[in-house]
């Protein structure tokens, strides 16, 4: 089973579903000497079993896979009727009109099967654990567990779980927050404040605005085996980020990131924009009809190269991710 400590550089790429993680750019990260990640979420399975063929083709190294674990619904339908019908002029402007929302847990069974048959290095889960049974089933089949965390009891319950390392993420991480409870505000506690509460029951990697190889030095100096590594990875050529996800990340215009619901129904920290100034105030809580609501507005204001239209996932540490090869974006990061 792979070990976190034998990486020959203590880096992870994080999982970023919706595009940014592709096979090239698990495979670019697994060459480096880092740890690279398939992101299953928003994927089918099939699509998730041709993500890993095709990174095997790529490299010998270990990849790893990550998963989106289901949680009921907290959506008040009242609420998402309101939240639809606010979206239906702007998604007009763009050619589109909002989706519409229904039950849908990710393919949960077929990914989790999937995986335990194409047994990569790794499996990490975010938004809760998915068990015991699965946990010590991966195990078996020699793959490693992660589970993304972001408080000590979702910690204590993971590793309760069977999960053989963490992933503790926080709250200057972009994107997703990894929170169990899908109606929880996230969490404050800072990064570095998390590691020293989180006990060493399992390696743990941290995560969350580790923009700078001072930065990736000073978690590895607080007990951390790994960073995780998202937002500067977003601009690397192998990456999947879309244009006008990669041209915010580079515009003056853009100057600060925030907490959003707007895009998902969940908890999420991106650039802070149009969309999110003009809905945060009353979109509801509700993953993932959120998510399947917004999906085809965003979607559009890609195509129409309207940043202010879309998500613009990013961490706390955006303004120091630069374009460049996902092997020179790593050996920056790398503590001398």
């Amino acid at each position: 089973m792979l070990d976190l400590r034998d990486l020959t550089l203590p880096l992870v790429g994080a999982p970023m579903a919706g595009g940014p993680s592709t096979p090239a750019l698990a495979a670019a990260v697994a060459a480096a000497g880092g740890l690279g990640f398939l992101a299953a979420g928003y994927r089918t399975t099939e699509q998730v079993a041709d993500q890993i063929e095709q990174t095997r083709a790529l490299t010998t190294r270990p990849f790893g896979v990550n998963l989106f674990v289901p949680q009921p619904s907290i959506a008040r339908e009242p609420e998402l009727v309101r939240y639809r019908e606010s979206l239906t002029a702007e998604a007009a402007h763009f050619g589109a009109e909002p989706g519409a929302p229904h039950p849908d847990d990710d393919g949960w069974q077929a990914k989790l099967e999937l995986v335990e048959a194409a047994r990569p290095a790794a499996v990490s889960f975010t938004f809760g654990s998915p068990g015991r049974e699965w946990m010590t089933a991966f195990a078996r089949a020699g793959i490693l567990t992660l589970a993304t965390v972001t408080t000590p009891a979702e910690a204590e319950l993971a590793v309760a779980d069977g999960a053989r390392a963490l992933v503790v993420q926080g709250p200057a991480a972009g994107g997703h927050r990894g929170t169990f409870d899908p109606a929880a505000e996230p969490g404050t506690t800072s990064l570095d404040e998390l590691l020293t509460q989180v006990g060493r029951v399992v390696p743990v990697v941290a995560a969350g605005g580790l923009s700078t190889a001072e930065a990736v030095a000073r978690i590895l100096g607080l007990g951390a085996v790994a960073a995780q590594i998202g937002t500067a990875l977003l601009p690397a050529e192998e990456a999947g980020t879309n244009a006008v996800h990669r041209a915010a990340l580079q515009s003056p215009e853009f100057t600060e990131t925030g907490l959003t619901r707007a895009f998902s129904g969940r908890y999420a920290r991106g650039l802070v924009n149009d969309f999110m100034r003009r809905h945060d105030p009353h979109a509801p809580l509700g993953y993932p009809e959120v998510h399947q609501i917004t999906g085809p507005l965003r979607a559009a204001a890609v195509r129409s190269g309207d940043p202010h239209g879309t998500s613009l996932w990013a961490g706390m540490g955006f303004r120091s991710a630069r374009p460049g090869s996902a092997k020179a974006i790593l050996e920056d990061l790398t503590p001398q």
